[in-house]
């Protein structure tokens, strides 16, 4: 059942909270739509290349709670969200050794301080980094975007495929340049994708990004 992980642990609260937090600072959504496709991704990612039901469980866990930390502060979000994270699941009984692989990998997403320290933080990194779309853009008049408002909006599609043979995860993206030129995506979300490559080698995998049938990394 979709999004039961959501219901035992009580997650509805906290990404609500979270989300309304960053509603009040403009920033994109991070509601549940952006963690439930990050979750779906992550394990997508993990599945795809043979790891085992158990990790795919703790990657999708890891996806729903990346960050609910953003009711406590954007900055350090993170690390907020792993802590939070402990308390939840230590709370409804998991494992310890369980809930330390969660939170390792939570608190190792952010752009700024994150590293792929394992499987679950690497699919995390490249989930999140790769949910990019008009959407999640929250203003209503174009007069008012920032650049990264301006990027997401002229996103018309995102899809993240996994190649086990050729070991190669391509995010592909239709970008609408009425909106952003792919100069200004590529130089917008720069660390992103170098932090998704990163991610990628943790995975013994390259990471391509490729907008409107161009590669730009490979």
């Amino acid at each position: 059942m979709e999004h039961n992980i959501v219901e035992k642990l009580n997650l509805i609260p906290y990404i609500g909270a979270s989300d309304s937090c960053l509603a009040a600072m403009e920033f994109a959504e991070h509601n549940l739509a952006h963690v439930s496709r990050v979750a779906k991704m992550a394990c997508k990612i993990l599945s795809e290349l043979g790891y085992s039901e158990h990790t795919i469980e703790l990657t999708e866990i890891a996806g729903y709670m990346h960050d609910i930390g953003n009711v406590v502060n954007r900055h350090d979000h993170a690390h907020s969200s792993a802590i939070l994270a402990y308390n939840i699941l230590l709370k409804n009984g998991y494992e310890l050794e369980d809930i330390l692989k969660i939170i390792s990998a939570i608190g190792n997403h952010d752009v700024t301080t994150g590293f792929p320290v394992s499987p679950i933080a690497a699919a995390l990194i490249i989930a999140d980094k790769s949910d990019v779309r008009r959407s999640r853009v929250r203003k209503q008049d174009l007069n008012t975007f920032d650049i990264y408002d301006k990027v997401h909006y002229s996103v018309d599609s995102s899809i993240l495929t996994v190649d086990k043979d050729s070991r190669v995860i391509t995010l592909k993206l239709k970008l609408n340049t009425n909106y952003s030129s792919v100069l200004d995506y590529y130089d917008t979300f720069y660390s992103r994708m170098q932090l998704c490559k990163k991610a990628a080698e943790y995975l013994d995998m390259k990471f391509c990004l490729q907008i409107n049938d161009v590669k730009l990394m490979d």
